[in-house]
């Protein structure tokens, strides 16, 4: 037996203990790690003490930090049409402002440093009623963005999440296709275009050209209204299995990692997660 792809998960969706949650990681075949939520705090919150400590964790369970999760442009853009209140905004301990980001990205690249973080997750603002509005200025902050990240051999990872203005992946290739930038990637979530609206594979992947995805996030659902309903990762809508089949015919080399979202059988995150880590692990082996 095989293993296609290297996998990995966000860590306080096994714990907001990042000492049991970077075990459970380990036990189940993960050496990666994605750093959101530690310590009570959001990443970009840390301190560097903090995120020393934090580093002396995952490494004492031989996991790679592989990707800074942070909130970088997900707030309210000014000036911008009324934000769409169909879709849950999920913050992890973020309550950042659009005028704070020229701070936290000076910040997130402080970390990806000190972390030895390849890529740096960002978003596209809350989605508003007309998304098609904000495209301009989406793309020239990602421009920014990735001109800064480029000076320090970083990527910058643009993530289709629901709730924000680039949510799908025909929407995330309008991007990439506008900002050719090597220094902006796509972090792919098939579950948020999904959520969106959209059949994520093969439609949405299809749309996206395969040298530009840098990271995958794997979770499942179904859903109800615009409301996604969480399950174990395998079990829901997304069609997994071709999704992974596709990525290693076109040559991904990326990470696949975990954002489980389900609460699991019991409300057990830690159980939830450790169900789902399996489930991915028999995903991406052949």
């Amino acid at each position: 037996m095989s293993q296609l792809f290297p996998i990995a998960a966000i860590t306080d969706e096994f714990s907001p203990d990042l000492e049991v949650a970077a075990r459970a990681m380990a036990e189940i075949g993960m050496t990666g790690a994605e750093l959101r939520m530690i310590f009570g705090k959001n990443i970009i919150d840390l301190t560097n003490d903090e995120l020393a400590r934090a580093c002396d964790i995952v490494a004492r369970h031989a996991l790679e930090i592989i990707s800074i999760a942070s909130p970088l442009l997900k707030c309210v853009l000014p000036d911008a049409p009324p934000v769409d209140a169909r879709f849950q905004q999920d913050v992890f301990a973020s309550q950042h402002t659009f005028a704070d980001q020229t701070r936290l990205t000076g910040r997130a690249l402080e970390i990806a440093e000190r972390t030895g973080a390849r890529i740096i997750r960002v978003f596209s603002y809350w989605r508003t009623v007309q998304p098609e509005v904000c495209f301009e200025r989406i793309v020239r902050a990602l421009e920014d963005l990735a001109a800064q990240a480029a000076s320090q051999g970083r990527i910058i990872g643009l993530e289709n999440e629901h709730a924000c203005n680039i949510a799908t992946g025909d929407e995330t290739a309008r991007v990439l296709a506008a900002l050719p930038h090597p220094s902006l990637k796509v972090v792919w979530d098939p579950a948020n275009a999904y959520v969106s609206g959209e059949t994520p594979y093969p439609d949405g992947y299809g749309h996206l050209p395969s040298d530009r995805i840098a990271h995958v996030h794997a979770k499942d659902c179904q859903v109800e209204g615009h409301r996604p309903v969480w399950c174990a990762l395998g079990e829901g809508d997304i069609h997994w299995k071709g999704q992974i089949s596709a990525l290693a015919a076109h040559k991904y080399r990326g990470w696949i990692s975990l954002e489980t979202h389900w609460q699991g059988p019991h409300g057990d995150k830690l159980e939830a997660s450790t169900i789902c880590g399996r489930n991915l692990k028999g995903l991406v082996t052949s």
